[in-house]
């Protein structure tokens, strides 16, 4: 049962350091294993990637690279009405992301100076996508579309085919609607090693996006620096502000939607009202028993989930801002009355009538966010994310000559002579 805890200062932030240690308690195990998967990649390239296929997936697939015919034809086994639902999360998730384009920019002064910035996309991305229990073709398209959007020369995705060697035709369905240009049969710690150092069959990417089990998240960790990566993700998490006239049905109802993502989900009930606070636990007992996923709904709620009861909403809203949640809904009589005030969370759900999934798979912000109280300093995945800058300079003779002692000064500050001689050679 979901426990109850009554904030007085101290209570709710052991809470908080218990949450954390269970985001960073990963298995110790995990680093050695996939090391080694790395460097086995990294020296044998393809090879080494069947292999690890065939041991972790059952079977290796006759083709690595899926053709654009087979496409087609893995698509036509989709339910058409799947499709036309993929279509429409995919043009609203599309809307949102082309408003967070930057442009290149110049600017000129009247001594000549033009100074400005280029933004491009990077060349080459990587999607990973999960394949197994956990498919998930809306990941596809929240990490696809903003690449596209942001103008990255190709995309790439890796996704581990099934136990009979065949790709997940919805996967691959989300992919071509997404935009994806090629796609390969791999999963795994070893797919992510292909992606970044390259084989024979996958070219090098610049950056790796997407989620995956702990194999697949400790190679982006350890990977990083050699390409990019859209950023290390703890266990899903919702944090739910309520006064008392939210309706517990729904609270209950969107706890267990996190809840039921893994047994380390978090799903904090934050509220000023003691009766909301028992009724949503009536809830959660009534509604998880007619649930598939009710044991992992229950250990999760069980182990990392809790109803914290404040003394008033002020306190609620400044707990909420503590905890930096990855998805925060706010079901009060005015939602967005408390806009403003909320500063830390990763993406904010307003009213009874905007429940986490729908940003899960369909209005449009993208879901790709950060976890483990990392929204006091990171971003959402955005367009920006798939992005690079370079500033530009030019000055005339007499614009470097006035600025050519302010120049020097530093660089003989710091002690850097060369960098100094570097302006004075010009006026000698």
């Amino acid at each position: 049962m979901i426990k109850t805890v009554i904030a007085d200062g101290k209570t709710e932030y052991e809470f908080i350091e218990y949450l954390k240690n269970r985001a960073q308690n990963s298995d110790k195990n995990v680093v050695p294993v996939v090391t080694e998967i790395l460097e086995n990649v990294r020296e044998n390239g393809d090879a080494a990637v069947r292999d690890y296929t065939i041991k972790f997936d059952g079977k290796a697939p006759e083709k690595t690279e899926i053709t654009a015919e087979d496409i087609d034809a893995i698509i036509s086994k989709c339910d058409p009405e799947y499709l036309e639902t993929v279509k429409k999360a995919a043009a609203n998730i599309r809307d949102f992301h082309q408003r967070q384009v930057q442009q290149s920019w110049l600017t000129t002064k009247q001594n000549g100076v033009i100074m400005g910035q280029r933004v491009r996309g990077l060349k080459r991305v990587g999607i990973y996508v999960p394949g197994g229990t956990a498919a998930y073709p809306s990941s596809v398209l929240m990490n696809a579309i903003p690449a596209k959007i942001a103008g990255v020369q190709e995309i790439i995705m890796c996704t581990p085919p099934q136990k009979d060697g065949t790709p997940n035709p919805d996967i691959i369905a989300a992919a071509k609607i997404a935009g994806v240009d090629r796609i390969f049969l791999m999963g795994g710690a070893q797919a992510v090693a292909a992606m970044a150092y390259g084989t024979e069959a996958v070219p090098k990417v610049d950056k790796i996006v997407g989620p995956g089990n702990i194999f697949v998240a400790t190679a982006k960790k350890l990977l990083y620096g050699v390409v990019d990566i859209d950023m290390i993700a703890g266990p899903s998490e919702i944090l739910i502000v309520a006064d008392e006239t939210a309706n517990p049905k729904f609270l209950a109802a969107d706890l267990m939607s996190q809840a039921e993502h893994d047994r380390l989900a978090s799903s904090i009930l934050l509220t000023d009202s003691a009766e909301i606070a028992e009724k949503t636990k009536e809830e959660l007992a009534c509604q998880a028993e007619k649930l598939e996923r009710k044991d992992i709904i229950n250990y999760s709620l069980d182990n990392y989930g809790a109803i914290i009861v404040c003394s008033d909403i002020s306190q609620v809203i400044d707990f909420a801002n503590e905890l930096a949640p990855e998805h925060l809904e706010v079901c009060c009589a005015n939602p967005m009355e408390y806009v403003g005030r909320l500063d830390n969370a990763g993406s904010v759900f307003l009213g009874n009538y905007s429940p986490e999934p729908l940003g899960d798979y369909f209005a449009g912000p993208n879901h790709v966010l950060p976890t483990s109280g990392t929204a006091r300093f990171f971003s959402p995945l955005s367009v920006d994310s798939f992005i690079k800058k370079s500033s530009f300079i030019y000055y005339t003779e007499e614009a470097l000559k006035a600025d050519a002692s302010d120049v020097v000064r530093f660089a003989q500050t710091e002690g850097l002579t060369a960098h100094a001689n570097s302006i004075k050679v010009r006026f000698e």
